[in-house]
């Protein structure tokens, strides 16, 4: 009787086990066909603009003054003047040393004498040759009417000659002292450093007193109403820039100050190792704030359009080798996938070319959207009224 109830109830206990297991998988069923195939996706959106778009491009370099030249004298000497120092301002012609001359004041004095010596020799070589030619116009006449020997016409013939060729060494004495108290002049010259162009001074590189030889550098003027930025430009953007396109710079300095300016010259080559081509732009420097030497970071517009279709630039993807964007559905939750063609791009916007969007589209958490997906949208959606300025168009 006991087996019998025992086996009762392990039949009960088998039939309750496999109710229980069938209903289990019978709610998991229910369950899963209710649950949808991705779970919604928690997005950033914003708007499509029509609006200015710059393409720009970023470079950094070095600010060179416009010109610059080393004040240097020709001839040696002690300075005995100096009345500049670094960060003076220059005019054109301004005297900036003085070295001492008295020993080019003597040398001028000398060939100064000489140049008297030798003016007096002439005048009288010039006398000289004078009367010789009246002797020999006598000697001549005398000989016509015999009474003249064939000897003395000779010798009246020969002195003429031999003052003739005085009179010439007379003459090119003259000239040679000439040019020795020119060279003296040009010597004394030199004794006097003057500014050639204006500008400030640079740099200072000896004091008053020193014994200079010729070419010692004593100072550096530099032009800064214009400045010079050198940089360089990457293979990719080389046909791009043009001289004369306009750019900003700026610098640590003065940050909050963008400097106007256009490229002035690009190098008709590119560095084998680097890849990349010299460039320098002239920038306006009216108000003296840009320094040589400064680093700069350049702005160089590449493209830009008035009006434009134009997206974030984050909600750019790409799918399948192609460019896209997801654009929000008007009455749902869920995104649709769009392959666009990109015209003008920055960091910040990109331009779409074709075909025409209205609403708004994805611009963080789309990698994880295929079309079709169901999102979960911000409660509150911040839409800018336009492209920030710094792209825009001024």
């Amino acid at each position: 009787m006991k087996k019998k109830i025992l086996v009762v109830l392990g039949v009960l206990f088998l039939a309750f086990f496999l109710w229980r297991i069938a209903s289990l998988i019978f709610a998991n069923k229910q369950i899963s066909s209710q649950r949808p195939g991705r779970p919604p996706v928690a997005v950033q959106i914003d708007s499509v603009r029509h609006s200015a778009i710059i393409d720009t491009r970023e470079y950094t370099g070095t600010v060179h003054a416009l010109y610059q030249y080393i004040v240097a004298p020709k001839v040696s000497g002690r300075i005995v003047r100096m009345n500049k120092r670094i960060g003076d301002w220059v005019k054109r012609g301004e005297i900036l040393v003085r070295i001492d001359d008295a020993e080019y004041q003597q040398a001028t004095a000398e060939a100064e004498a000489n140049l008297k010596i030798a003016r007096a020799s002439l005048a009288e070589a010039a006398s000289q040759i004078t009367l010789a030619k009246q002797e020999l116009e006598r000697v001549q006449s005398l000989q016509e009417k015999g009474i003249a020997s064939p000897a003395e016409l000779d010798a009246a013939l020969t002195n003429h000659q031999a003052q003739q060729s005085r009179l010439e060494l007379a003459t090119a004495q003259v000239e040679q002292r000439e040019a020795a108290l020119a060279s003296a002049k040009i010597r004394l010259s030199y004794t006097v450093l003057a500014a050639s162009q204006p500008g400030y001074i640079g740099e200072r590189y000896i004091d008053e007193g020193s014994l200079l030889a010729p070419n010692t550098p004593v100072f550096m003027v530099i032009g800064i109403d214009s400045v010079i930025v050198r940089t360089t430009i990457v293979e990719r953007d080389y046909g791009s820039i043009k001289i004369g396109q306009p750019c900003q710079v700026r610098v640590d300095a003065f940050s909050d100050k963008p400097f106007t300016g256009r490229v002035s010259h690009i190098a008709p080559m590119l560095q084998q190792e680097s890849r990349m081509a010299q460039m320098e732009l002239i920038v306006a420097n009216s108000d003296h704030l840009l320094k040589p030497g400064m680093f700069a970071r350049v702005q160089v517009r590449i493209a830009e359009k008035e009006q434009a279709q134009v997206v974030p630039s984050a909600a750019l993807v790409r799918r399948n080798g192609q460019q896209g964007i997801f654009v929000l559905e008007q009455d749902k939750p869920e995104v649709r996938y769009m392959p666009v063609t990109v015209g003008i791009f920055n960091n910040e916007w990109a331009e779409i070319t074709s075909p025409a969007i209205q609403g708004q589209v994805v611009t963080l958490g789309q990698h994880l959207l295929e079309d079709g997906s169901q999102v979960i949208l911000p409660k509150t959606v911040g839409e800018n009224s336009a492209v920030p300025r710094s792209q825009v168009k001024e």
